[in-house]
């Protein structure tokens, strides 16, 4: 009993729906700081206005795909779940750029990043769920693909819809561009049509299915997966302490050396850490009337118990979306301030600039889909590891070169950099964790594996925004040196990565 290869095409259709995916994705990165500041938002205050996204992500990809897990229906496991975020991803992306107040924008981009996650999450699954060993990681890879083909065509839109279709792209004081408005309108179409067709030509195995390709995974290569006792209560309650504590003397730094008189973002650290602890405890005190781990309590026995290899590749994620997070959320303020030299958000310089970092954007997206099928071919030849360090060390260096550059055109040069990690960033990871993953567990883990790409983002927008403004001084373009530095270390720490699952090692 072993799962089928998969046809190209096949592979092909069920990755088909990332490309609407990263579409409203991209849009939302390229364009939601400008519309902030359009609608008054400091360039100093825009972290704390992303952080309604990551801290989504944190809620929702685990128990999505805890849900996912459990669910077997005439519509499939992790599909109606692909529909149901696209639904509500696309009725976010018609209300967004119409927002009357800055604070309504926030709103929706939190509403906006929920439903992406929605769908997101299973499709990583999907992965691990359909494709034998041999082929996940030319599956993650054909997911990377659309990923940075949706994202080329939605980044560089609303330039495309300005210098090609005469689109205004300038508007009143607080007023949204209509080039930015119709980017959205079809970015919603294009999203739910994408997601459509993949849920529409794409099949599922059954749960009796995976466990039957398990066991005799286990029988053909000698590797078993360990089944570790639940936590118990006095262990939840343990740990939950210890964590509530971290969380008071965090909250408690901050306050005494006034780490937060002008950025009150610390607390939100001080504040997870607490919530954290919380956590814990209530699951402790769940256990001690229910041992069956369920639920939140399972999620949580789950995050105590991962496997080795996710411990080891969270310290990667780290550094990798530290840097991503700051080079979505600083490139237009960071490229307007230092290549264009203004910081006025209604001039016509600041929009020009904006709009070429839409184009830069794309550039880097477009890379990330072309290293797609780069990718695969090296992992073959120096295994799945060296391939990832190789690419995050580029993108380290390239993000770092900005700081040199006074030419817009010459930007696009570094950007072949940050795109080639960004296309190994979004498939080798999860290409390594899947080979440690159990089959009935999949869902649940890509979405405790989403953590370490959210705890990042959130420490980003806690700090970020202090660091450019009393560290550097206002010059924004530091903080993406810093993003360089960030994915520089990220290469550094695969050196302590495990990869059992690595089709190169196997050959040797």
């Amino acid at each position: 009993m072993k799962k089928r290869r998969l046809s190209f095409w096949e592979i092909w259709n069920m990755s088909f729906g990332f490309f609407g995916i990263q579409f409203g994705f991209a849009l939302q990165n390229a364009n939601v700081s400008r519309i902030f500041e359009t609608l008054g938002a400091r360039v100093e205050d825009i972290p704390i206005l992303w952080i309604a996204a990551p801290i989504t992500g944190l809620i929702v990809q685990p128990i999505i795909g805890h849900l996912s897990d459990k669910t077997w229906n005439g519509f499939g496991r992790r599909r109606p779940y692909f529909m149901i975020g696209a639904i509500f991803t696309t009725l976010a992306l018609y209300i967004m750029p119409n927002s009357p107040s800055l604070w309504i924008a926030a709103g929706m981009l939190w509403i906006m990043d929920a439903s992406i996650n929605i769908s997101m999450e299973p499709f990583r699954a999907f992965v691990g769920d359909n494709l034998p060993s041999e082929q996940r990681t030319m599956g993650f890879a054909m997911q990377s693909f659309f990923i940075g083909t949706g994202a080329v065509i939605a980044s560089a839109l609303p330039y495309i819809l300005t210098n090609w279709f005469g689109i205004s792209n300038t508007a009143a004081e607080g007023v949204i561009p209509e080039s930015v408005k119709l980017s959205f309108y079809v970015g919603g179409v294009v999203l739910i049509a994408s997601v459509l067709y993949t849920v529409l030509t794409s099949k599922e195995y059954s749960p009796e299915e995976l466990a039957a390709f398990e066991e005799e995974k286990e029988k053909s290569t000698g590797i078993k997966t360990v089944i570790k006792t639940p936590v118990t209560s006095g262990q939840f309650m343990k740990r939950g302490v210890i964590w509530t504590l971290i969380g008071i003397a965090t909250t408690f730094i901050i306050k005494s050396f006034r780490l937060a008189e002008d950025n009150g973002q610390l607390y939100i650290i001080s504040g997870l850490l607490l919530v954290f602890g919380l956590i814990l405890i209530i699951s402790g005190l769940i256990t001690k009337n229910n041992n069956r781990p369920q639920g939140m309590v399972g999620i949580m026995n789950d995050l105590l118990h991962m496997p080795k290899t996710m411990g080891q590749l969270a310290v990667v994620q780290f550094f990798s979306w530290l840097s991503f997070y700051a080079l979505w959320i600083y490139t237009t303020p960071a490229i307007t301030q230092h290549i264009y030299g203004t910081t006025d958000s209604t001039s016509l310089l600041y929009n020009q600039g904006a709009n070429w970092v839409g184009v830069l954007f794309a550039v880097y997206n477009a890379v990330s889909a072309i290293s797609a099928f780069l990718l695969p071919v090296i992992a073959r030849q120096i295994g799945r590891k060296a391939t990832h360090s190789i690419a995050l060390a580029f993108g380290g260096v390239s993000l770092i070169s900005l700081f040199f550059i006074k030419d817009p055109n010459m930007l696009v040069i570094p950007m072949i950099g940050v795109g080639f990690a960004w296309g190994s960033i979004l498939s080798m990871p999860y290409a390594i964790l899947t080979g440690s993953l159990p089959a009935n567990k999949m869902g649940t883990y890509m979405g405790i594996f989403n953590f370490f790409i959210v705890i990042p983002q959130i420490l980003a927008a806690s700090i970020l925004g202090f660091i450019t403004r009393e560290l550097f001084n206002g010059q924004v373009i530091l903080t993406l040196v810093l993003a360089g530095c960030s994915l520089i270390l990220g290469a550094l720490s695969l050196s302590i990565v495990q990869d059992k699952d690595d089709v190169y090692k196997l050959k040797r």
